[in-house]
């Protein structure tokens, strides 16, 4: 029977749909609306039945409307609206339809979902056979693997002075319009990896597609999943993007493949999760942010890293949108303090038409040193020396007020940060040995052609 099943149904879809018919609830209990103010509604009749986190739908003259369980109490279930709340009326049914169910599928590459797992893209989309949690503890820490080989990546600055490693996860952090998009893209599309999984949490709903097929491009979706959930969407659908994601590829990771997860904005995430426990109750504190997003923000990074024995691993680029370059906002701390390296993209580079415009001196890659040989830790730490000793006597030097052979290390700080600068902006590098070759050259120049 199963031979004739395989023959009759070689994508699985016979399958897939007994999944889904099976999963679904016998009985569902209803309840009524008690009240309704504040973006939240309060509902009776289902606090024995309902948990944090349960989707219930609000039946009301207007049609359906979804919403998300975010308290529970003895006498009231509170839920928040993912639509408009217009129309809901006390008396109105709620059915509670349970937990969301999420099944990520390998036909999944090259498509565009939302966090329900539902296309995007105006397509088909089958569901997994198995569903997965969208909120899941991260392997256990003693028996992960350690970070794994350095990654090409086809950026100079990216194979050299800031390494990315398998199974690292790094920060992004910068301000609007310095290329954090373009450079996000050109790292889908270049950098070593079986699956790219995107989310795109609170992007502008013209943002997505664009990003999708001027930015991305075809070459980058041919491996990748894109999770996305605009900024019009409700705080629940926005934080749950994020957990999407991941979810998407702990799968992969699982069926032992290598997965760069990029997530697009943490910030976001975090705004998102303010949101929603402000509706809850929660009382802000840092700086507006409740004292739970410290948690929520490490629970969700912890997911990515090296995999266990067997598995793969999650490499993890995580965006952080700074405004004013300010990297001691509470999302900011938070983040840099949770990951194993963080990448800051400067404005005032970006304006003098670097790009990456990576601000090589303030950036950090804690796979170093172990990434790196001794000789190639020799020339980062080299032309490391040379930034800062340049950025030290910038002012003066612009100024005119340094006089030449004053200070020998000014002077070949001087004289080797036109060519570091080039080097930096190189994005078509075609081994990480090429790289290194490359930096070399410049450093050697300084040198009066020492090795």
């Amino acid at each position: 029977m199963n031979a004739v099943e395989t023959t009759s149904d070689p994508l699985g879809v016979i399958d897939r749909v007994v999944h889904v018919l099976q999963g679904a609830p016998a009985l569902q209990p209803v309840g009524r609306v008690a009240r309704a103010a504040g973006g939240t509604i309060g509902l009776e009749g289902l606090t024995q039945a309902s948990k944090l986190g349960d989707r219930i739908t609000v039946l009301t003259d207007a049609g359906p409307l979804r919403t998300e369980v975010i308290r529970v109490a003895a006498a009231e279930v509170t839920v928040m609206p993912e639509g408009l709340a217009e129309g809901v009326a006390v008396g109105d049914r709620a059915v509670l339809t349970g937990a969301a169910r999420f099944c990520p599928d390998a036909r999944w590459i090259g498509r565009m979902i939302d966090p329900d797992g539902v296309s995007l893209d105006g397509m088909p989309l089958l569901q997994g056979p198995v569903a997965r949690p969208l909120r899941t503890a991260p392997p256990p820490a003693a028996a992960r693997r350690a970070m794994g080989a350095r990654l090409h990546t086809g950026y100079a600055v990216f194979d050299t002075i800031l390494p990315l490693v398998r199974g690292q996860r790094i920060g992004l952090f910068a301000g609007s319009g310095v290329g954090k998009s373009t450079l996000l893209a050109g790292l889908a599309r270049s950098v070593e990896a079986d699956v790219i999984v995107i989310g795109l949490v609170g992007e502008r709903g013209r943002e997505v597609r664009h990003f999708v097929e001027a930015v991305l491009g075809p070459e980058g979706m041919a491996r990748s999943v894109v999770v996305a959930a605009t900024s019009d969407a409700a705080p629940q659908t926005r934080r749950r993007c994020a957990w999407a994601a991941t979810a998407v590829a702990e799968y992969f990771r699982d069926q032992g493949k290598q997965v760069l997860l990029m997530l697009d904005s943490v910030t976001r995430f975090a705004e998102a999760h303010r949101e929603m426990a402000a509706a809850s109750g929660e009382p802000a504190a840092l700086r507006g942010y409740p004292a739970s997003t410290g948690p929520a923000i490490a629970a969700l990074c912890e997911r990515a890293g090296p995999g266990l024995p067997g598995a793969g691993d999650i490499t993890a680029i995580y965006s952080v949108l700074v405004q004013g370059s300010d990297m001691e906002e509470p999302v900011a701390d938070m983040l840099r303090g949770t990951l194993d390296g963080h990448i800051i993209l400067d404005r005032a580079i970006a304006e003098g038409g670097r790009f990456p415009a990576v601000d090589v001196l303030r950036s950090v890659s804690r796979a170093l040193p172990a990434a790196a040989s001794m000789t190639e830790n020799s020339l980062i730490a080299e032309a490391r020396g040379h930034l800062g000793q340049y950025d030290r006597a910038a002012l003066m030097v612009r100024s005119g007020l340094y006089v030449a052979g004053s200070d020998p290390a000014v002077d070949a700080a001087v004289a080797v940060r036109p060519g570091i600068e080039a080097f930096l902006t190189q994005t078509k590098i075609p081994t990480t040995t090429a790289a290194f070759s490359a930096l070399r050259q410049v450093l050697v120049a300084v040198r009066g052609g020492a090795k």
